[in-house]
């Protein structure tokens, strides 16, 4: 009797880490539909509500990272580390994975960590220029990192690293035909220009606090906003719903509706930047000061260089308003923005990395 192909994914924290390992999910899927899946995540974490709604079961790990800020927290920390690492070892010898795979976030690192330790293969997937502490440890004895930048074999063992590019939902591929609904979906109007604003998943309160700041200025260019907020600002600012062209979320679920009815972009920089190539609309980037060796800004970069984003840092925020206006009432920036930024859409990643997995299945 054949044995069943079982897959173990991990990855959470942030849609960031969640989606590209859904989109993976979804491409093994299409050609081995009789496979298993199962995924591990981070007890408390938006992977528990959002996997399940793409259809996969998961697992919760009791596992969180280190609080720097309330170090009282990190009391329980070792605790919580032992029972997760034991927890994933069970998990493991139940479910015998063909293959683990682990997209960064807390719970990925006992899940592949233990993996491997009992012989299974892995594969990782690093979103950034500039890798998290999770996949750099696992790099180590992972049998493949698929990575979306060069360089990274300052991190990871050279001969492992494949780039692929980042992996994104396919229903992305097609937002230029979705305009219509999309339009109707978020009750806009047609006739007016819309910016979407993406802090990322958990959201990003520096650019609430500037967009809050210049809300009426925007309003008054005769613009409209899709404004995902995140869940921690979203109470304080779910008032602005009350003026007209203010469309207001805490987490946006129809993402490729979004982008479909967006004509400018203002958005963070991490792993969205894979989705912000594939849609190719004009985009301000607003990097992240506050992450490990500032590879937001550098993500932001790769892109600026080639004329394909405009980057507007967080202590240069009186620029707002000038660099908006470029975008608004220069129809060629737009347009060189757009065909530069699509120049660097990889909407084959998800597939190749698909291709490896493969590959490392057979090779066991």
């Amino acid at each position: 009797m054949k044995q069943s192909v079982n897959f173990l994914l991990s990855g959470g924290g942030t849609a960031g880490h969640i989606y590209p390992a859904v989109a993976i999910a979804n491409e093994l899927k299409k050609t081995m539909p009789n496979a298993k899946f199962l995924f591990v995540g981070a007890k408390g974490k938006m992977e528990m509500e959002k996997v399940p709604e793409k259809g996969y079961e998961i697992i919760g790990l009791n596992i969180a990272g280190i609080h720097r800020k309330k170090p009282w927290k990190n009391l329980l920390l070792p605790l919580k580390i032992l029972q997760s690492f034991w927890k994933a070892f069970l998990i493991v010898k139940k479910f015998k994975p063909t293959i683990a795979i682990g997209t960064g976030g807390y719970a990925s690192f006992p899940t592949i960590y233990v993996a491997k330790l009992l012989g299974v293969k892995t594969l990782l997937q690093e979103q950034n220029s500039f890798p998290g502490i999770t996949n750099k440890i696992l790099a180590k004895k992972a049998d493949c990192i698929c990575v979306a930048y060069d360089g990274l074999e300052k991190f990871f063992p050279k001969n492992n690293i494949l780039k692929t590019g980042n992996p994104v939902r396919q229903d992305l591929l097609d937002t230029n035909e979705k305009r219509v609904q999309a339009i109707e979906f978020f009750n806009l109007e047609p006739h007016k220009k819309t910016v979407l604003i993406v802090g990322g998943s958990l959201g990003a309160k520096k650019i609430n606090e500037l967009i809050e700041k210049n809300l009426d200025w925007l309003l008054e260019k005769n613009l409209q906003l899709i404004w995902q907020t995140g869940k921690n600002n979203f109470e304080q600012l779910k008032k602005y719903q009350e003026k007209s062209g203010v469309h207001v979320f805490d987490f946006i679920q129809k993402m490729d509706f979004a982008y479909a009815a967006s004509d400018y972009i203002i958005s963070r920089t991490g792993g969205i930047i894979a989705e912000l190539c594939i849609v190719g609309k004009p985009v301000i980037l607003i990097p992240s000061p506050n992450v490990a060796e500032d590879h937001q800004t550098k993500n932001a970069e790769a892109l600026a260089n080639s004329n394909a984003a405009l980057i507007l840092k967080e202590t240069a925020f009186d620029d707002f308003k000038s660099m908006l206006n470029n975008l608004t009432l220069d129809p060629k920036l737009c347009s060189e923005l757009s065909r530069n930024i699509k120049q660097k859409a990889t909407p084959n990643a998800t597939k190749e990395i698909a291709q490896e997995i493969n590959r490392l299945i057979n090779l066991k």
